[in-house]
């Protein structure tokens, strides 16, 4: 059994390693079915589970990474998200996102309304966290479950949520790609608008990519990440103590969430957003981050929250979502790509959404990027928004 705190912390982020390395070398498809960052959840569970580590001896490690680590991740990871280029998109296809987004929450609260007596006492924090996932990614994730102070069972039950849900979503979204001319057809779609955004967005898009990541860039980067999420800390400390008490219905955890978020997203429209170095050190850190939130989770908690009914929840949540998004199609006259890629930017993001795109025209991937870049930004907003909203019913 581990007590030492570094070396507890040292074999979570070789686990990490080790499972990217092996999507790397092998290139299984059964990674495309569990990425390594599930995979990674899996094996922390097992290792608490087992008792691999001496949670109690390494709780202060524990305590004294996890949120340093996740604050600086969502600084890092948001200043890709430059606002003024996402903008560029166009309303119709920002008015498909924001439809996708707005029917995932309307899914979120009337699943939740229904079902919340089956899915265990205060699961609105961990749906929170899913929510914050479905319209961002991972990072939104753990960044929302820390503001709603979810536990790591729920947390843990969220993100397998997300894998289980999520794949068959992908896989429907990719089988109707082929039903898009008649889908364009029934709801009178205009496909003209969506050609003249693609061709804008490839010249300023191809020149992002040619960017190369060095050691001054993360060097930089990763300091001035830690830096503010030392200041945010306190600061956001300090803030939530000054505030009225209205306001101090939320917990401390948010207010240090806002003002990293509000910062990254600053700092993403200055010369400091277009360092290269941001997507690979962000996504270090969330394997750091959900290393160690998966290393305090047991499958025995999980299972006595009665996992099966939060996989149905989820499946009722992109019910719901996809009819909803039928009827504003039909509304406002959106075509299958918009969407398509719309839904996959917020509950993929990153990782699927530019796949998606591509299967429709390679030229479309730098459409399916930005859209997910947004969603970095609204995910961890959103996801506290709802997650409260759910909470009235306990």
């Amino acid at each position: 059994m581990i007590t030492n705190g570094f070396t507890y912390f040292a074999t979570l982020v070789l686990s990490a390693g080790l499972l990217v390395g092996a999507q790397k070398l092998t290139k299984w498809k059964f990674f495309e079915y569990a990425p390594p960052v599930v995979l990674l959840y899996l094996v922390g569970m097992l290792g608490c589970t087992f008792k691999l580590w001496d949670t109690a001896a390494t709780k202060e490690a524990y305590s004294a990474l996890r949120n340093p680590i996740l604050y600086a991740m969502i600084f890092v990871m948001l200043l890709r998200c430059d606002i003024r280029q996402i903008l560029k998109l166009g309303p119709k296809m920002l008015l498909g996102f924001f439809t996708a987004t707005i029917t995932i929450s309307i899914g979120f609260f009337v699943t939740y309304a229904l079902m919340h007596p089956l899915l265990g006492e205060g699961a609105w924090r961990g749906l929170g966290a899913l929510c914050g996932s479905w319209m961002g990614g991972s990072g939104n994730l753990v960044a929302v479950a820390d503001a709603l102070s979810a536990t790591e069972a729920q947390l843990a039950g969220a993100s397998i949520v997300d894998s289980i849900d999520y794949s068959i979503w992908v896989m429907f979204l990719l089988w109707v790609v082929g039903l898009a001319p008649q889908f364009n057809k029934w709801v009178k779609a205009d496909t003209r608008v969506l050609d003249e955004v693609s061709s804008r967005l490839d010249a300023e898009f191809a020149q992002v990519q040619t960017k190369k990541v060095d050691f001054p860039s993360l060097i930089f980067l990763l300091g001035l990440a830690l830096i503010v999420s030392a200041s945010c800390t306190q600061f956001g400390t300090d803030l939530r103590n000054a505030s009225p008490d209205w306001l101090k219905v939320f917990d401390v955890a948010t207010f240090r969430i806002v003002l990293v978020s509000v910062l990254g997203l600053i700092l993403a429209m200055t010369p400091i957003g277009r360092i290269a170095g941001s997507t690979e050190l962000s996504n270090i850190m969330l394997y750091m981050v959900i290393g160690l939130i998966a290393s305090r989770a047991s499958f025995i908690e999980l299972f006595e929250q009665g996992m099966g009914w939060w996989i149905l929840a989820g499946f009722a949540i992109l019910l719901i979502h996809g009819v909803l998004m039928l009827f504003a199609a039909k509304v406002f006259k959106l075509d299958m790509f918009t969407c398509g890629v719309a839904s996959l930017a917020n509950i993929g993001g990153t990782a699927s959404a530019p796949i998606l795109a591509a299967s429709y025209r390679g030229s479309l991937v730098s459409v399916g990027v930005l859209m997910a870049l947004l969603g970095y930004v609204v995910g961890t907003f959103g996801g506290i928004g709802v997650g409260y909203m759910m909470s009235i019913f306990g």
